[in-house]
């Protein structure tokens, strides 16, 4: 199984981004997801999640109402899109997938998870 994110890149504050996280080797469609990121000089944080089948969304506290998580099975993607961007969302941003179904307290435990993207960079500027 491989994960490829991508649609990172460098924006203003109050600018939208998309993530896109492809997944190869595995359909995605019953898996639950999620997105990281990653700080400089931080601890890597959960942001979004679907749990898999049924897919309900939770959020971090800091980005409820700004980010959405998604699923697209035809094109076997999930994506995150982030509006209303500030400078404290830059970090690089990892998807992560678990087989199956998942528990809404693991959902946001990275060591849940047992594939991982390469992380995409976000920089946010004032």
């Amino acid at each position: 199984v491989q994960l490829q994110a991508s649609g990172g890149g460098l924006v203003q504050a109050g600018a939208s981004l998309r993530l896109s996280c492809t997944g190869s080797g595995r359909t995605l469609s019953t898996d639950s997801m999620g997105w990281f990121r990653q700080a400089p000089g931080k601890e890597r944080e959960f942001v979004a999640g679907m749990r898999g089948r049924g897919g309900h969304t939770y959020y971090a506290d800091s980005v409820k109402g700004r980010f959405t998580i998604s699923r697209d099975n035809a094109k076997n993607t999930v994506y995150l899109q982030m509006n209303s961007l500030k400078p404290e969302d830059t970090a690089v941003y990892f998807c992560a997938l678990k087989p199956g179904q998942i528990i809404l307290s693991a959902l946001r435990n990275d060591v849940s998870y047992d594939y991982w993207g390469q992380g995409t960079q976000v920089t946010v500027s004032s």
